[in-house]
């Protein structure tokens, strides 16, 4: 058996095998998800090769001819493709800052309520909305926020004046980061709740001992223990910052907002489904852009979170 630099063996394939016959029943239960994602999420790859070819429909995808990296240069000469982009960065880069806590903040305190039946009830309330699609809760606040809905009516009671929630360039971002934390909040923080329940109570028992505040022990017990959770998820979603809420940001858009919601993915929606003449090349050019910038985050998030004496990833900080 081979040895590295630093003395530890590396396992040679006679060895590998050996361990994958000792171990073949959980091979075998993994053999379904391994063909599922060769089929279905490398097998499809094969596609990026339009990104480099002028698409003929006659043709198909390996008759099409080569045109090299015309479409790249014509994404990066388009001026509502940079502008998708930098608008992508600001709206998902604000769910990281924004959304991303609600979560953890909605678990730490579920975890606080010392009534059961209180805390179940709020469970299934907060977790519920992330049943819903997003087709339903843009019909929802289109509902509640329109100019004849029930929140311009109370201001109408009121004697105040009506505001056009829906049409309002401003206040669509605003929106957007509000439904995200009312739809997913309650879905995302069960991983959490899940992490906090895996705690030894012997540290919480000592806590009370010593005279430690609910405060201190969440601060010095709870957060600690559940951030190796909170780092996964964190590096997860900033490996999704240039696909994330298309859904809701294709089921939100109006006219009047377009302005402010024409993400990467709605640009890539409108060049491929809206546009006189579709050309697959160049869409599949944008497609792979934006998985090459996702890719570029999710390793740097990961880095980081090393560097930091985070476990990253796969484990390990070295």
């Amino acid at each position: 058996m081979a040895k590295n630099t630093t003395g530890v063996k590396k396992p040679t394939f006679k060895k590998t095998m050996k361990e994958v016959a000792r171990f073949k029943g959980v091979y075998l239960i993994m053999l379904p998800a391994i063909i599922w994602y060769i089929l279905f999420s490398y097998v499809p790859m094969a596609g990026l090769s339009l990104a480099f070819k002028s698409y003929k429909a006659k043709l198909g995808i390996w008759g099409s001819p080569f045109t090299g990296f015309s479409h790249f240069e014509k994404l990066f000469q388009d001026p509502r493709f940079i502008d998708s982009v930098i608008r992508t960065l600001k709206i998902n880069g604000g769910r990281l800052i924004l959304t991303f806590p609600c979560a953890i903040i909605l678990a730490l305190l579920l975890n606080e309520l010392r009534v059961g039946r209180l805390k179940k009830v709020l469970q299934v309330t907060f977790t519920f909305p992330h049943f819903l699609s997003w087709v339903i809760i843009a019909s929802i606040i289109t509902n509640v926020l329109s100019f004849d809905g029930i929140v311009n009516s109370a201001i109408d009671l009121l004697g105040g004046e009506y505001v056009n929630f829906i049409g309002n360039a401003k206040l669509f971002v605003p929106l957007v980061y509000i439904t995200e934390v009312w739809k997913g909040a309650g879905w995302s923080s069960i991983i959490y709740m899940a992490a906090i329940a895996g705690i030894d109570q012997e540290q919480f028992e000592a806590a009370d001992i010593d005279g430690a505040s609910r405060w201190d022990k969440v601060w010095r017990i709870t957060l600690p223990s559940i951030l190796p959770t909170i780092i996964i998820m964190f590096i997860l979603a900033a490996g999704n910052v240039m696909t994330k809420g298309f859904d809701q940001i294709f089921n939100m858009n109006n006219a009047a907002v377009q302005k402010v919601s024409q993400t990467l993915d709605m640009y890539i929606y409108n060049v491929t489904f809206n546009a006189k003449k579709t050309d697959f090349g160049y869409s599949t050019a944008i497609s792979m852009f934006r998985s090459v910038v996702n890719l570029i985050f999710l390793i740097a998030a990961n880095t980081i979170t090393k560097k930091l004496g985070g476990n990253g990833l796969m484990g390990g900080n070295d």
